[in-house]
């Protein structure tokens, strides 16, 4: 094969090392493989990495992928059990975790996928030390909150997808109700990735037109229109398709590679993420909630200052309150311990 190739070309000269825009995605259950799909599909990062323990699973997602090279732009991918494979990732996006078993409390839960990342978060900055990770597996705002303090990272280098996906969903709603395009409605969902999430409708606008100067009552229980169901099926979404079809997996994925996109091109977009919010929102504790913040190849370089109405700002103290009472037993744990 090297005379082939020997005959075949004539060197010029040696390629220059391209910049490194790797992506390691670590899982490749449904949302893992939704999100590597979409990295590659979308031009995101042309060297993406693969790590499971499922030997066979991840063989065959390989290969299925590499198939496809030629109507995906000749794409690196690689795939293996050892996190070596991982050195040099700009960016580790993880999927992982173990599923809620029916009857399991959060805590539980919590317990098994916070001893599942000591294992995967310390490994992953052994290889590439200087890596950005983004949490997908859930609950994603507390295990944010582990690989923080496993990682040894700066905080601006461990963000949760948090509620990128809910803000999505919010939007796309919205834009339903009102007969124009998602991309048209601007609206964030802020808070727990989770049932106390918090909508703010006095920031929901189209072209610039706040929706509440048309609506004053709009996301209140008086409201007419009933906008503030909205909400309830933005938190119940998630429930009704795992209903529907066992698991959530494209739009998640597609809210990973969003995310990934921002980071390694620098755009400096705005995206809900979940990030450190101590001393923000008369927040004392150490917690992740999602807020709006720009993105970047530093991984979260700003917070954006929100002015709440006075309604959202009790519920986003409700929504720490719930997380700093979740992440009580959490902070009792050895995280150190393997």
């Amino acid at each position: 094969m090297a005379g082939t190739a020997k005959t075949l070309f004539r060197v010029v000269t040696e390629p220059c090392p391209q910049t490194s825009n790797k992506v390691t995605v670590v899982g490749t259950g449904q949302v893992g493989m939704a999100t590597v799909f979409s990295l590659l599909s979308q031009g995101v990062s042309n060297d993406v990495c693969l790590i499971d323990m499922m030997a066979d699973k991840l063989q065959g997602e390989l290969m299925d992928l590499q198939h496809g090279s030629l109507f995906l732009k000749n794409p690196k991918i690689t795939a293996s059990k050892d996190y070596r494979i991982s050195a040099g990732s700009k960016l580790c996006i993880v999927t992982a975790g173990v599923r809620q078993q029916e009857g399991e409390s959060r805590l539980n839960l919590v317990q098994r996928n916070t001893d599942v990342f000591k294992h995967i978060i310390p490994s992953l900055v052994q290889y590439s030390p200087n890596t950005i990770i983004v949490i997908v597996s859930n609950p994603c705002d507390i295990l944010t909150y582990v690989a923080w303090k496993l990682s040894g990272l700066p905080v601006c280098k461990v963000l949760g997808s948090g509620t990128n996906l809910d803000s999505s969903r919010f939007r796309f709603l919205i834009s339903q109700k009102l007969g124009c395009s998602t991309s048209s409605v601007h609206g964030w969902i802020i808070g727990e990735h989770g049932d106390s999430s918090v909508p703010v409708w006095s920031g929901v606008n189209v072209a610039g037109v706040r929706l509440k100067d048309i609506s004053p009552k709009m996301g209140t229980d008086d409201d007419p229109e009933n906008w503030k169901s909205i909400h309830k099926d933005v938190i119940q979404s998630a429930y009704e398709i795992i209903k529907l079809k066992g698991f959530t997996n494209w739009a998640i994925g597609l809210s990973a590679a969003a995310l990934a996109n921002t980071i390694l091109s620098n755009q400096h977009n705005v995206h809900a993420v979940s990030v450190m919010v101590k001393g923000l929102h008369g927040i004392d504790e150490e917690m992740f909630l999602s807020l709006p913040c720009v993105l970047g190849n530093s991984g979260v370089e700003s917070i954006i200052n929100l002015r709440l109405s006075e309604e959202e700002e009790i519920q986003f103290q409700a929504s720490a309150a719930a997380m700093h009472e979740a992440l009580k037993d959490v902070k009792s744990l050895d995280l150190n311990k393997k």
